[in-house]
């Protein structure tokens, strides 16, 4: 999830510099085990190899993640919104699933994603975001949410061109983990505020 765009000095009123803007980003999403992430890993290297005119930026496999629900971006960490959020989370009842994604593709945009997508959305996956939805906008949290839900994980971004759709795998994932994740943008780190079993 960008160069920093807030890295060149700012002055305040007085001719000082300033400290450079962040912008703080919330959002609930699934998380890959270890050998999933190698597995999103290869597709990404085979990309990389048989596609080169795509120049992309390629995301680093420990970042990997499906979202499921984008909860803003703001100019602090809002303890508000993670409490309320977490709340949402531990009243959700959700288990565990399989999640099989089959082909890559791209998505408009100024740098265009690069994503894994799967032919058939699993039924308990979309309950979750339906459910959590649910639950976030009972927490008062329903200003950011999207009312619909194409569930993929971002492999990187185009600089380049877009992809067709392309067949792989399959790919199993089984999907046993949410975290609600905090990361500031044109960093390279998530922190990871709350993590649930789906079980």
């Amino acid at each position: 999830m960008t160069p920093n765009v807030f890295d060149t000095p700012q002055l305040d009123l007085l001719g000082g510099q300033t400290e450079p803007a962040q912008t703080h980003r919330l959002f609930f999403a699934l998380l890959p085990d270890e050998a999933t992430c190698a597995a999103f890993a290869q597709v990404a290297d085979t990309l990389k190899a048989g596609q080169p005119g795509l120049r992309a930026r390629w995301v680093a496999p420990a970042r990997y993640h499906a979202t499921v629900h984008f909860l803003g971006d703001h100019p602090m960490l809002r303890g508000d919104i993670v409490q309320a959020a977490a709340r949402a989370g531990d009243g959700l009842q959700a288990g565990a699933f399989d999640w099989t994604l089959d082909y890559v593709a791209s998505f408009h945009g100024r740098e265009p994603p690069c994503v894994l997508r799967s032919s058939v959305v699993p039924a308990p996956l979309q309950e979750l975001w339906t459910r959590l939805r649910e639950g976030l906008i009972r927490a008062g949290q329903g200003v950011h949410l999207s009312r619909t839900f194409t569930p993929h994980v971002t492999l990187g971004y185009s600089r380049g061109g877009m992809l067709q759709e392309t067949p792989v795998g399959p790919l199993a994932w089984r999907v046993e983990r949410l975290a609600l994740v905090h990361s500031v943008v044109g960093q390279g780190d998530y922190r990871l505020l709350h993590t649930w079993a789906l079980a």
